[in-house]
């Protein structure tokens, strides 16, 4: 088990073999629902748009949970491998397997039966709520091999096979591109179409992921260990900052989407969504990153090798500053032109999200840190302050920031609430960092005594 490349190769070669695919695989998952919006914003209209928006916490529920599942899973094997513990790691994959695939056939029946109450529930009016349920209930169809499809390729890094999740995510954009094109442009299937575009795209991921899983000779793999409950508890915890920033993003949705409602009608939720797009675009970027280096983590630490884990966290950041700075002048400066993808038009719904992209642009800046230090304590094990890092970000100062600036500055303060929360969460997690890394010296010197 020594001889796992993960505590073995430098760490610049090991963080572009993981991170790269790992980036590539999580912006095109996350731009499977902006494909939908790209094509039922330009041929259907943006009701169509706004309803497919207001179907997003739903969304993620199912990402959450798999997340939740998947990650910390992952990182639990990836510690117990550093440990050299194989059986450990080959129970908690089996029982991982098992808890993904029932709790996902129960979203997947709610889904069918009560695809009105959850429109109800996440705030669709009488307009966009037959196209909220429509989608619900089609995409419920395949919430399971969906959620199969992210444990399975999240295992298959900490195995050494980074680049088949990557291979399943490129067929998954085509066959959602070109699903799309036929259900909603060719045959007029509207948000029928794109819903079983999306999930036929995961589908088409899942068996590309999914055969390691089924080979004997991996280290891990379901005919291997045991189904083991005592598991489910410390992994699901270790996960729960993934199911946290599920529900972030589910309540920053459902709180801008009501409030955007109220104030601007149908053309403030089409406008909030395509800013929600194209910045999830940079957002998953940096998600990529923080997710590629996850089995580095949790592999060093497991190991005990500390300046490893140390170094792997200051290169991640570094490039996550780069990649935000970047992301900041490209919304601040081409936010009008990258809008006008998903609205052209519409002058109404293009001047609104204009003002506010240039406000929202300034979230990159500091929303890179955040997102690495919650990844980097969920690889280490500390799920505590990976949980504070992602419910301050995407809960509890968004729930502030909505509640308050807005009262003082107006519309524009809507916009400000995020960047407001990425900054007093930076601040929290720097702290974290530092707490973290003054336990790690003594662990360290523990050790070697």
């Amino acid at each position: 088990m020594r001889e796992n490349i993960l505590g073995t190769e430098k760490i610049p070669k090991l963080f572009v073999r993981f991170s790269i695919p790992a980036i590539i695989s999580m912006i095109i998952a996350g731009v499977q629902t902006i494909i939908d919006g790209i094509f039922l914003g330009n041929f259907v209209g943006q009701n169509a748009l706004a309803s497919v928006n207001i179907v997003q916490p739903f969304m993620q529920v199912i990402i959450g949970f798999s997340m939740i599942i998947s990650i910390g899973s992952l990182s639990f094997m990836g510690r117990r491998l550093g440990e050299g513990k194989k059986e450990e790691a080959q129970n908690i994959f089996k029982t991982a397997s098992v808890l993904i695939t029932i709790i996902s056939l129960l979203i997947a029946v709610v889904a069918r039966l009560f695809s009105q109450e959850i429109g109800l529930l996440l705030g669709a009016n009488q307009v966009l709520l037959e196209g909220v349920a429509t989608y619900t209930r089609t995409i419920g169809i395949f919430a399971p091999l969906m959620s199969l499809m992210f444990l399975f390729g999240f295992t298959n890094r900490v195995v050494g096979k980074p680049e088949l999740y990557l291979r399943g995510m490129i067929l998954s954009v085509i066959a959602n591109i070109s699903l799309d094109f036929i259900l909603i442009k060719q045959l007029s299937l509207g948000i029928k179409g794109g819903a079983i575009a999306t999930g036929t795209a995961y589908v088409a991921a899942f068996f590309i992921v999914a055969p390691p899983m089924f080979t004997k000779k991996n280290i891990v793999n379901i005919f291997s260990g045991k189904f083991d409950s005592s598991t489910i508890i410390p992994m699901a915890y270790n996960g729960s900052s993934e199911g946290v920033i599920a529900i972030a993003s589910a309540t920053t949705s459902y709180l801008f989407n009501m409030t955007f409602m109220k104030v601007a009608g149908e053309a403030g939720v089409a406008a909030f969504t395509i800013i929600n797009y194209i910045s999830q675009f940079g957002i998953l970027i940096m998600f990529g990153i923080s997710d590629g280096i996850g089995p580095i983590l949790s592999y060093n630490y497991g190991y005990k090798k500390y300046d490893r884990l140390n170094d792997t966290l200051k290169l991640a950041s570094k490039v996550n500053l780069v990649v935000g700075v970047v992301l900041f002048f490209i919304l601040f400066v081409l936010g009008e032109e990258l809008i006008s993808l998903f609205a052209s038009g519409n002058r109404e719904i293009l001047d609104l999200a204009v003002r506010g992209s240039r406000i929202f642009s300034f979230s990159f800046l500091m929303c890179g840190f955040n997102i690495i230090y919650s990844g980097y304590f969920t690889a280490i094990g500390d799920a505590k302050a990976s949980i504070i890092i992602a419910a301050c970000r995407g809960i509890v100062f968004i729930i502030l920031g909505i509640n308050i600036i807005p009262l003082m500055i107006g519309m524009n303060g809507v916009w400000l609430t995020v960047p407001f929360a990425e900054c007093m969460t930076f601040m929290i997690g720097i702290y974290l960092i530092k707490r973290s890394s003054q336990l790690d010296v003594k662990a360290a010197c523990n050790f070697k005594q």
